[in-house]
């Protein structure tokens, strides 16, 4: 088998279990947003903040589906619509996910800190990779050196990725933890929870391991373009 047909078959089995987690998801957080609580996306962040403590990060409400995020350059916990206004399991694991992020921003949390060093490289890199190793393809044979550099900055932007894993794996157990520790959730609806959000990690590790196959496709093209 050669390493080209390996690859192929790694890329499909990773396409086929994204949608297979892709469509998990959805269909977990739809069960739990029939599962309500008494307080909104909204109560649920902004008490998580202040029980750890953090009055200089703000609630705010964005456009969009799957919009929320934690942004650590203006301090605001970002929630969509549905997590900001819904009062339910899955909009409060949401909610308290983000306020994860802040959490570990505000300790110093060491994986996070090394994320966000990267962001700029990794921001350079996603803008300029893709033109380079389309040259460094077409180059190969007399200038290997170029798509060597293309697959550098790829690099980065898979070592990101799974950079990204033990971030999100920690602020979802800081959420259940704190969700069960403030009685937001009984055992019944800390499980769901935690359901939604172990559910929600999966789709970074199937980001990670795309990005590490495609990487392994350019060293592939690299190795195969310098011995001929």
């Amino acid at each position: 088998m050669s390493l080209y047909t390996l690859y192929w078959i790694v890329f499909i089995a990773i396409a086929i279990g994204s949608w297979a987690v892709s469509a998990s998801l959805k269909r977990k957080f739809a069960r739990y947003e029939r599962e309500t609580l008494g307080m909104t996306g909204r109560d649920v962040a902004e008490k998580m903040l202040r029980d750890h403590g953090i009055t200089d990060v703000r609630v705010t409400c964005v456009a969009g589906e799957l919009t929320d995020h934690y942004n650590p350059a203006n301090k605001t916990v970002n929630l969509s619509e549905a997590v900001y206004h819904g009062a339910n399991v899955a909009a409060a694991a949401v909610a308290a996910h983000e306020c994860g992020h802040a959490v570990q921003h505000a300790t110093a949390y060491a994986p996070l800190k090394l994320r966000s060093a990267l962001v700029p490289v990794v921001s350079f890199a996603s803008n300029w990779m893709t033109w380079i190793l389309l040259l460094g393809m077409l180059t190969i044979q007399t200038f290997p050196q170029l798509m060597m550099i293309g697959v550098g900055l790829f690099a980065m932007t898979t070592l990101f990725s799974f950079i990204t894993l033990p971030v999100e794996v920690n602020a979802s157990q800081r959420a259940v933890e704190w969700l069960r520790e403030a009685g937001i959730t009984d055992n019944h609806t800390s499980e769901m929870a935690s359901d939604a959000l172990h559910s929600a990690a999966y789709t970074y590790v199937v980001a990670a391991l795309g990005s590490l196959a495609t990487l392994m496709y350019y060293i592939i093209i690299l190795m195969g373009g310098r011995r001929d």
